[in-house]
């Protein structure tokens, strides 16, 4: 066929024209950029947006402790009285004062009030007498701002002396009201 085709001139005239189709066909397509169908490709991958890690906690800010020394105990110095006698002296009345205040800065403090006698008398009379000096003290105690309820007393009248000796030194030691702290 193909010398039929050559012999009657048709095939050199077929190649004139279709050698220059092939030749733009290939040219064409040698450009190297390959086109892709939009339907063919792969979906795009979605946008993800970097997102930075979360910061750090907040650093909670330290609390503050202040130092805050915990209370002195509460020391109270006993006072004294006059023989057979529940007045205040004037030297009493000073010390209660400063006990006042004492107790008034430290609230939560209860405290017992003794009283004591010295070794004369009757067991009795000095237990009456007792009472009546640790009454004389919490009642100065309350007149200067001290809550009662925070007071009590009892009375140990000569059952429990200071001073052991039988002479006017060791009575006057005797005779006193003393005070414990309950709950400090």
């Amino acid at each position: 066929m193909l010398s039929r085709l050559y012999k009657f001139g048709w095939l050199p005239a077929l190649s004139t024209l279709l050698l220059p189709l092939l030749l733009m066909s290939h040219l064409g397509c040698s450009s190297g950029r390959q086109v892709v169908k939009q339907s063919e490709a792969a979906p795009p991958e979605p946008v993800r947006e970097e997102t930075p890690p979360p910061p750090p906690p907040a650093r909670q800010p330290a609390v503050e402790r202040e130092d805050v020394p915990a209370p002195r105990p509460l020391m109270l110095a006993n006072v004294h009285f006059d023989y057979d006698k529940y007045d205040l002296t004037a030297t009493a009345r000073e010390i209660l004062a400063a006990h006042a205040r004492a107790l008034r800065e430290r609230p939560e403090l209860n405290v017992r009030i003794a009283g004591h006698c010295d070794e004369r008398g009757t067991i009795e009379y000095n237990l009456a007498l007792g009472e009546k000096r640790a009454n004389a003290v919490r009642d100065y105690l309350v007149s200067l701002g001290v809550e009662r309820s925070r007071l009590s007393t009892i009375s140990y009248g000569k059952e429990r002396p200071l001073d052991a000796r039988s002479n006017e030194e060791a009575w006057a030691k005797n005779r006193r009201a003393e005070f414990v702290i309950l709950n400090q």
